[in-house]
């Protein structure tokens, strides 16, 4: 239980930071048999709530009709942490650090074409912040022909792992195993721990607290 305490997301501001950064999530609704439907879906996150756009008929938008309760959650694998980097032979050692969050709420369909507005265009901004378009206007026909789903919070809740949960020279450590492993993201995840990599070698410049 200490263990969960330390890698809860205590600040919103960075949960709301978080969700802004990342383009899929996947909300998770019940099919007529009673079975979870889960779909990757695009998604901002405004005034405390989550907005999605959808075709105006399918499965998912027949799920919401009948029951609006839903889950949805986002993730990102910042790094994969071998098991050797603990011990030569104990696959069980394996580990990742990563950021998630999840929420537990209700679901509708917006009837008000000024929210739709306000939602498609958090999306546009969110996705191509570069513009290169003009924003949609409340008067224009096309918002008849998209839906676009609400999800109001219930439950939020936020997990990270980044190395908080270890000892100063432990995450030391791990972070020059990181840096040796050489992958893909390794410099972004050693910087999101709070870590530099400078002239004189690694240094942690930074205690992330979230």
């Amino acid at each position: 239980m200490q263990l969960v305490g330390i890698l809860q997301i205590k600040s919103p501001q960075k949960i709301k930071e978080f969700l802004n950064q990342e383009h899929v999530g996947r909300i998770s609704s019940i099919d007529e048999n009673g079975y979870p439907q889960i779909i990757p879906m695009n998604f901002v996150f405004l005034n405390n709530s989550v907005y999605m756009h959808s075709h105006i008929k399918g499965e998912k938008i027949d799920n919401i009709n009948r029951n609006c309760k839903v889950g949805f959650e986002v993730d990102r694998e910042l790094e994969f942490l071998p098991s050797y980097f603990e011990d030569p032979k104990d696959a069980s050692l394996a580990d990742t650090l990563y950021v998630s969050v999840v929420i537990k709420g209700t679901a509708s369909l917006v009837s008000s074409k000024e929210e739709k507005t306000l939602a498609l265009n958090g999306l546009m901004k969110k996705y191509q912040p570069e513009g290169g378009y003009d924003p949609i206007q409340s008067s224009m026909r096309v918002l008849d022909a998209v839906a676009v789903i609400k999800v109001i919070p219930e439950v939020l809740s936020g997990k990270y792992k980044i190395g908080q949960n270890m000892r100063p020279e432990s995450r030391v450590h791990l972070a020059q195993q990181i840096l040796k492993r050489n992958s893909p993201t390794a410099k972004e995840t050693l910087k999101i721990m709070g870590f530099e990599i400078t002239s004189s070698g690694l240094q942690m410049v930074d205690e992330p607290v979230w």
